[in-house]
C-alpha cells in the first residue's frame, strides 16, 4: 500500500466540537426589522405599510412572548432551530427528485486512459473508502474557515444514511459500521463489502474495476422490457406518502425486506449509467444528474431514470467517464458533500501518481485490510487463514415482485418521465472573466453575481422578485444555513440604475453600493443574524401550541377577516395560546418572502464543473453557480408546468446574463482606462513629439478612437420613464456480514 506524508493525530476530526458556540436568538426587534427591510423592495406603499401593522402588533403583543418561549426551549438544545430544520425537510411530501436532492458534476479525468467509466468509478469508490476510514478513525482534518474552526456533525450523516418513507412524512436511518456498497446498473441492484470491521479497505482499485466488469456483464443480459418491469430503484422517485405504501408491500416478503435493508444500510450508492457520451452536452448532462435521462425505445423507457435510489448519497458515472454526486439534502448542507467531492477527486489524481511512483503522496491513511484477498503482510507477519478472507464477490439483490408491484414501478417510470420532460436544466460556462477580474476591481465575487442575477431577470422580465441565497452558519454547534434575501432596496436601485440612461459611472457607483450591502448581508448571515431562521423557530413554536390548544379545545379555528388580527381575542401572555396564527405569519408578506423565484447558491472548487438543483418555486429558476479564478460556470433549471416554453426562456435567461456580464466589464474597463489613463506625449521647443513621462522623442501620435464600443447591445431599451412604469409590475461494523448470503452470485474473473 501506499506510503504516507505523515502519521495524522487521531481524534482530531471533531475536536473542536466541543469548543464550538451555539447558533445565536438575535433579539426580536432586529429581525423584524431585517423582515421589513427584506420586503420593502419587494411590496407597492399599500403592501408594506399592511405588512409593517403586522409586525408592529406582533412585536406589541405575541412576540416578546414567543421569543421567551424560544429561548427555554433552546436551554437543552444544541441549535435552536435543528429540530425545526429537521421537521420541515421530512415532512416533505413530494418527490425528492429535482424538489429537494441537489447534484455535482466533477470535473473531467485529466487523463484520458483513465476517463472510462470503469476506472473512473473504481478510483472514486477508493478515494471514498479512504475519506470514510479516515473520519470514522477521526483522522479527517476538520474544516476551517479562515482559521475559525467548523461544525463537523453532518460527516456522520454522509454515509451510511437512508431517508425511509413513513405513514407520517419521512425518517432519516444511519448505520454508523455500514461496510458494504451498491451498485446500479440498467435498474439492477448488486452489492459487496468494501470495508472490514476496522474501516479498512476489502479492495484494491483493480479489483473493483473487476467487480464493476462483472455488474456491467451481468446488467447487460437483461432485456429491455425486463429492466422497465423490475427497476425498483424508479419507485424512490415517488411522492413519499405513495412510496410509504409500495415499500410496506415490498417488505411483506422477507427476502424483499432483506434486500431493502442492504441498500438502506449501504455506505454509498455507485449509478453506472448505459448512456451516450454528454461530457459535450451540458442540458443533457446535467439532467443526468439532477433527474435522470429520459428516451423511449418501442414504448419502453431506457433512459438513466430508472437506474438511481434518491434517499441516499449517489455517485454517479456515465458511460463516457462523467462522473457527479446526486445526495440526500435533509442531513447534509452543499458545503459538507463539497469537501467529500473535492478530497475524492484530488485523492483520484494521487491514485495515479501512486500507480507510477508508490512513494508518492496519499490524502487518505487507510491500509489494505489484512482480510482482503490480495493482501500481502509485512515481513514477519503471517497472513490471515483463508477462512478468514472476507469474500468480496459482487451479488446481485434478487426480488420477488408481484404482479401489483410491477404496476408500481410502471407507473412511477411515467411519473418521474413527466417530470424530467416538464423540467429543463440549460448550462452556461462564461469564459470572458472570473474572480480575479472581479476582485482587481474591488468587488466581491459572490456579491457581483447575484446582482447580475437581477439585473438579468430584470432585463428579461422588467420585474423584482425575491431571491434566496444560502448562508454558512457550520461555525456555530450544529450550524446549517441562514437565508440572504439578496433582494435589498440597494440590488433594486442598482438593477434600475443600470437600466436607464445612467452614465456608466453612476451604474458603477450603484452597482458597487449594492455589492457592498449584500457582502455585509451575508456577513451578518453567517454569524447568525438573519431573519429567516429566527421567524421560522418563532412559527414552528406557534404551530405546535396551537396543535396543543386545538386538541385540547373544542372551540373552531375562527380566523379574522382582516390580516391584522386582534390581540385581544386571545393572549399568550395567560398560558393559553390563540388557536390562530398571529398576523406576521398570514400577512401576505410572509408568503411572498417564502416564494423564493430566483433559489440560487454559491458552491465553487476547482474539483467541479457544474452545480445544480431543481427550483424551488413552480415559475421560478434553480440557479447553482461556480465562481472560477478565469470564468463563471452557471446551472439553472426551470419546470415547464407552468412555462410551456421553458426550453427556449431558460437558455434566454442565460443568455441574458452572458450580455450582462460582457456589458458591466466593458464599463468597469472603460472607467479603468479613463481613471487611468497616461498624460499625452507633448512638443518640445524644436518642434520634436516626446513621450511626457521619458522625454524620449516617438515618432507620432495615435488618434484613434478605442478599439471597442462599451455599450449595452439588446438590453438597454428602458428609458426612464418607462422604469417607473415597471415599478408597477411585482412580483452501516462487520455483523452485516449477515447479508452474506443474500443475492445471488454474480459470475466474475479470478483476481
Amino acid at each position: 500500500m501506499s506510503k504516507f506524508e505523515a502519521k495524522p493525530t487521531a481524534g482530531k476530526t471533531f475536536s473542536f466540537q466541543s469548543k464550538l458556540p451555539k447558533l445565536p436568538i438575535p433579539s426580536l426587534e432586529e429581525t423584524c426589522n431585517r423582515y421589513l427591510r427584506a420586503l420593502k423592495a419587494l411590496q407597492d406603499e399599500e403592501e408594506h405599510e399592511r405588512t409593517k401593522l403586522a409586525v408592529k402588533e406582533f412585536l406589541e403583543n405575541d412576540g416578546p412572548i414567543m421569543q421567551e418561549k424560544l429561548k427555554e426551549y433552546a436551554k437543552d438544545k444544541d441549535s435552536y432551530i435543528e429540530e425545526f430544520w429537521y421537521e420541515s425537510y421530512l415532512s416533505h411530501s413530494d418527490p425528492v427528485v429535482l424538489a429537494l436532492n441537489p447534484f455535482f458534476v466533477l470535473e473531467n479525468d485529466p487523463t484520458p486512459d483513465r476517463g472510462g467509466q470503469l476506472l473512473r468509478a473504481a478510483s472514486l469508490i477508493v478515494s471514498s473508502l479512504g475519506f470514510i476510514h479516515d473520519l470514522r478513525a477521526e483522522l479527517l482534518e476538520p474544516d476551517t474557515i479562515r482559521g475559525v474552526p467548523l461544525d463537523m456533525d453532518q460527516y456522520t450523516r454522509l454515509f451510511g444514511s437512508s431517508r425511509i418513507p413513513t405513514g407520517k412524512g419521512c425518517r432519516m436511518e444511519v448505520t454508523p459500521d455500514s461496510n458494504h456498497i451498491v451498485v446500479l446498473r440498467r435498474g439492477q441492484f448488486y452489492w459487496f463489502p468494501v470495508l472490514d470491521e476496522d474501516n479498512r479497505p476489502l479492495l484494491t482499485e483493480r479489483e473493483i474495476v473487476r467487480n464493476l466488469q462483472a455488474i456491467i456483464n451481468d446488467a447487460n443480459t437483461v432485456s429491455r422490457k425486463e429492466v422497465a418491469s423490475n427497476s425498483v430503484g424508479v419507485l424512490s422517485t415517488e411522492n413519499r406518502k405513495t412510496w410509504y405504501k409500495v415499500r410496506n408491500m415490498i417488505n411483506s416478503d422477507k427476502r424483499n425486506a432483506s434486500c431493502l435493508e442492504i441498500i438502506d444500510k449501504a455506505l454509498f450508492v455507485v449509478c453506472l449509467d448505459d448512456n451516450a457520451d454528454l461530457k459535450d452536452n451540458l442540458p443533457e448532462l446535467c439532467s443526468n444528474f439532477l433527474c435522470g435521462t429520459y428516451g423511449l425505445e418501442e414504448g419502453v423507457q431506457v433512459g438513466t431514470c430508472v437506474n438511481r435510489w434518491y434517499d441516499k448519497l449517489q455517485i454517479i458515472v456515465c458511460s463516457d467517464g462523467a462522473a457527479g454526486i446526486n445526495f440526500e439534502h435533509t442531513g447534509v448542507d452543499g458545503h459538507t458533500v463539497l469537501r467529500f467531492a473535492a478530497d475524492i477527486f484530488t485523492e483520484g489524481l494521487m491514485l495515479l501518481a501512486r500507480s507510477i511512483n508508490p512513494s508518492a503522496p496519499t490524502l487518505f491513511h487507510a491500509p489494505l485490510s489484512p482480510y482482503a484477498k490480495s493482501y500481502k503482510p509485512p515481513k514477519g507477519q503471517s497472513k490471515p487463514v483463508t477462512g478468514q478472507v472476507i469474500d468480496t464477490t459482487p451479488k446481485k439483490l434478487d426480488w420477488k415482485l408481484t404482479p401489483e408491484l410491477r404496476v408500481n414501478i410502471r407507473f412511477a417510470e411515467t411519473r418521474i418521465s413527466d417530470l424530467i420532460c416538464q423540467n429543463d436544466c440549460q448550462a452556461l460556462e462564461f469564459k470572458g472573466y472570473g474572480k480575479n477580474f472581479i476582485t482587481s476591481h474591488g468587488f466581491s465575487p459572490d456579491a457581483f453575481v447575484q446582482m447580475a442575477f437581477q439585473a438579468a431577470y430584470f432585463g428579461l422580465y422588467g420585474r423584482i422578485e425575491c431571491v434566496y441565497e444560502p448562508a454558512m452558519t457550520k461555525s456555530f454547534l450544529h450550524g446549517r444555513t441562514e437565508a440572504i434575501r439578496s433582494t435589498q432596496p440597494e440590488s433594486v436601485n442598482f438593477t434600475k440604475t443600470f437600466y436607464s440612461d445612467a452614465s456608466p459611472s453612476e451604474k458603477l457607483a450603484a452597482l458597487r453600493k449594492a455589492c457592498e450591502h449584500h457582502s455585509k448581508l451575508t456577513k451578518e448571515c453567517s454569524q447568525g443574524f438573519g431573519q429567516d431562521r429566527h421567524l421560522y423557530a418563532l412559527y414552528c413554536l406557534l404551530q405546535r401550541q396551537m396543535a396543543s390548544a386545538n386538541s385540547s379545545s373544542s372551540d373552531s379555528d375562527s380566523r379574522s377577516s382582516s390580516p391584522v388580527s386582534e390581540s385581544a381575542m386571545s393572549s399568550l401572555s395567560n398560558g393559553h395560546p390563540r388557536a390562530q396564527l398571529p398576523a406576521i405569519f398570514t400577512d401576505p408578506g410572509w408568503e411572498l418572502l417564502n416564494t423564493s423565484i430566483l433559489s440560487t447558491s454559491n458552491c465553487g472548487n476547482p474539483a467541479l464543473r457544474l452545480f445544480g438543483f431543481g427550483p424551488v418555486a413552480a415559475d421560478g429558476y434553480g440557479i447553482g453557480y461556480i465562481i472560477k479564478d478565469e470564468g463563471l460556470s452557471v446551472l439553472i433549471s426551470t419546470s415547464a408546468a407552468v412555462h410551456p416554453q421553458n426550453t427556449l426562456q431558460t437558455r434566454r435567461f442565460l443568455d441574458t446574463l452572458a450580455g450582462y456580464l460582457h456589458d458591466v466589464r466593458g464599463m468597469i474597463i472603460q472607467l479603468h482606462r479613463a481613471a487611468n489613463e497616461p498624460p499625452k506625449p507633448f512638443v518640445d521647443h524644436t518642434g520634436v513629439l516626446r513621450d511626457s513621462k521619458t522625454g524620449r522623442p516617438i515618432d507620432g501620435y495615435d488618434t484613434e478612437s478605442e478599439d471597442e464600443e462599451y455599450g449595452l447591445p439588446g438590453y438597454s431599451f428602458f428609458g426612464p420613464a418607462e422604469v417607473e412604469l415597471l415599478d408597477s409590475q411585482r412580483r452501516n461494523r462487520q455483523g452485516s456480514r449477515r447479508y452474506a448470503n443474500v443475492g445471488k452470485v454474480i459470475q466474475i474473473a479470478e483476481y
